[in-house]
């Protein structure tokens, strides 16, 4: 499914791991990989047995924005070219934060740039103490435009005004404190034990009730509170209560069972 020279996929169970394979270039960005993380988050998506995914990476650094032979090759693009490179990296960054699965970050060492957007997309990120974070883009005459949709939503609007201006390096306890992080750990031993309590908790709920979960977060996040919306959110309860998981998780509360999803 993917090319082992940029990404690595493994697969136990109900859990996929997809882990960036660049190290020697801090697994920057390049058109290879994100290709391939776009064909992979669609094709994970579209399993309806995947109930969790994590996404760590090789080496020191988790991501490191752009490559520098991509960005050379780029600097003589027109801008049509720069168009459709800029449209597939958005592209990308939407397979992964639209896929339907939960996705859990393993964020090890630093991320710089366009990686910042690939953490912002996921839905659980855990981060070693000493990474660092930078929106580095300004420094170079850029700007962080196709990760912003994500990155404000994670990082919060106020925090994204300083950090996408001064383009400053903030450690990963700072990300923490402003939400981009949910837990830190001190070393790989307690990142590891993070994420597996985590994906301990996933497995432990309802997977249809996981996934409409994540997309009612998405859905209503910035969504003002109409009559439609107040009705949707009816109909998206009423839904799962007559729903074969949601009659079945009922019922062995009330009788203190346990449902058919923690017994496969």
């Amino acid at each position: 499914m993917s090319d082992p020279a940029v990404l690595k996929i493994e697969r136990a169970g109900a859990v996929a791991r997809v882990t960036l394979n660049r190290p020697e270039v801090r697994n920057a960005f390049n058109e290879a990989l994100i290709a391939e993380l776009t064909a992979v988050f669609q094709s994970l998506g579209q399993d309806p047995t995947l109930r969790a995914i994590v996404l760590a990476a090789e080496g020191k650094a988790f991501c490191a924005g752009a490559d520098l032979n991509w960005m050379k090759a780029m600097a003589g693009y027109s801008w049509d070219e720069n168009h459709a490179d800029a449209s597939r990296l958005a592209e990308m960054l939407w397979s992964l934060y639209s896929c339907p699965v939960p996705v859990i970050a393993r964020v090890q060492g630093d991320v710089y740039a366009g990686g910042v957007g690939l953490v912002a997309c996921c839905d659980i990120v855990v981060a070693a103490e000493p990474a660092g974070f930078c929106l580095s883009e300004a420094k170079l005459g850029l700007l962080p435009a196709t990760i912003g949709p994500y990155v404000v939503r994670a990082l919060g609007e106020q925090a994204s005004r300083r950090y996408f201006v001064t383009a400053e390096r903030f450690g990963a306890a700072e990300a923490h404190r402003l939400g981009l992080v949910h837990e830190l750990a001190a070393d790989a031993a307690q990142l590891d034990a993070k994420v597996e309590a985590l994906l301990a908790a996933l497995l432990a709920n309802g997977p249809a009730a996981v996934r409409a979960c994540k997309r009612l977060v998405q859905d209503v996040a910035h969504a003002a509170i109409t009559p439609q919306l107040r009705d949707d959110t009816a109909r998206r309860i009423a839904d799962i209560r007559a729903s074969e998981e949601g009659r079945e998780g009922v019922s062995s509360f009330l009788n203190k069972g346990k449902p058919g999803w923690l017994l496969g």
